[in-house]
């Protein structure tokens, strides 16, 4: 892993004084390139799916390992509604909020809700005090060090890579995303849609498990919107609580440098960046979310100085990140819980 702890903002903001005029020419949207990733997402996402339905009578553990690849797909569609809900993937605002609203029946996330929701992580990512809107929650040691035995229990199960990579997803995917969970002032609009949009996903799957029968229809979506929650969390937390990521309280937050810092680069195989739309490019995504997927690889490459700074991380390297625990802000970065109580030991001996 190539890490940016020695890059201090000061050394960010130097470095990347002109990042404003690197980026605008790969914010304007391509609309052959657009309609090109949404056959190369629907059509195997499609294909798949059909051939997963007819798999069920010849062997269900054939169907659910369909549904792990099937999945990737489901990502990759995904981002298109992500992107839309950020008006970068085509011109009009209009036909991004059309094509994202039809990727929520598929994901089944609901379009304008978690789209804003999203926005407000853009702008407030790396803020100690908005750290539980659009991010995956956490504490700081201070605040682990303050809790009862209880708390402390709990807060260890929230976080253990169980329940944190596959109960969680399936809770938020089932249950937040159904109700108004995040509401600011005006918001009301904004959970009418989401409302709206739940019950047509629930219409939709309904008539298709009476058409298709509930036991096929439930194994073939239920097995891939499963493995595409574990796949999103993972992404997720890859992205933005590797070791050296970038956590400040509001009154000393830097935009630029949570963006390069705060959010890695996920070096994977071009087929791996390729099934989960370039998001792995994280960094120059939170850069500027005005950038459509598709051209978060070619941004990157043609401009080196963005790679510079930010934390880079291989898969096999991104494994053990699942036991980061804490942030130590007087470190400056993610800590396990055995390196916690190492420290509490010490502080006693001392």
């Amino acid at each position: 892993m190539q890490s940016s702890i020695d890059k201090s903002p000061e050394d960010i903001n130097q470095g990347l004084q002109h990042w404003k005029a690197i980026v605008a020419k790969y914010q304007k949207a391509d609309t052959g390139r657009a309609i090109g990733q949404i056959f190369s997402s629907f059509g195997p996402f499609v294909a798949l799916w059909i051939a997963m339905y007819f798999s069920v009578d010849y062997s269900i553990w054939l169907t659910i390992g369909l549904g792990a690849i099937n999945a990737f797909f489901l990502v990759r569609i995904f981002i298109i509604q992500h992107d839309c809900g950020h008006y970068s993937f085509l011109k009009k605002r209009s036909v991004n909020d059309a094509i994202g609203f039809v990727c929520s029946f598929f994901s089944s996330i609901p379009y304008t809700y978690w789209a804003r929701v999203h926005s407000f992580h853009h702008g407030h990512t790396g803020q100690l005090e908005h750290r539980d809107i659009g991010d995956i929650d956490f504490l700081t040691v201070e605040e682990y060090r303050e809790l009862d035995k209880w708390g402390r229990f709990k807060y260890r199960m929230f976080r253990s890579p169980v329940v944190l990579f596959i109960i969680v997803p399936v809770i938020y995917l089932g249950v937040m995303l159904r109700i108004p969970s995040i509401t600011f002032e005006g918001w009301s609009p904004i959970h009418r849609k989401q409302h709206l949009n739940n019950f047509l996903i629930a219409a939709v799957y309904v008539g298709l498990g009476f058409l298709l029968g509930w036991k096929a229809f439930l194994i073939v979506q239920g097995s891939i919107i499963f493995f595409f929650g574990i796949i999103a969390f993972w992404f997720f937390y890859v992205q933005h609580q590797h070791e050296h990521t970038y956590m400040q309280w509001t009154k000393n937050w830097d935009y630029l440098t949570a963006a390069i810092k705060g959010a890695s680069f996920y070096k994977l195989p071009r087929f791996l960046h390729f099934l989960t739309g370039n998001i792995g490019y994280h960094h120059i995504h939170h850069l500027s979310s005005r950038i459509p997927n598709y051209n978060l690889r070619r941004c990157a490459k043609e401009n080196p100085v963005l790679q510079r700074y930010v934390t880079k991380v291989g898969f096999i390297q991104s494994l053990p990140m699942m036991f980061n625990k804490l942030w130590d802000e007087e470190k400056q970065r993610m800590i396990t819980f055995r390196e916690f109580y190492r420290a509490e030991a010490k502080l006693r001996m001392a």
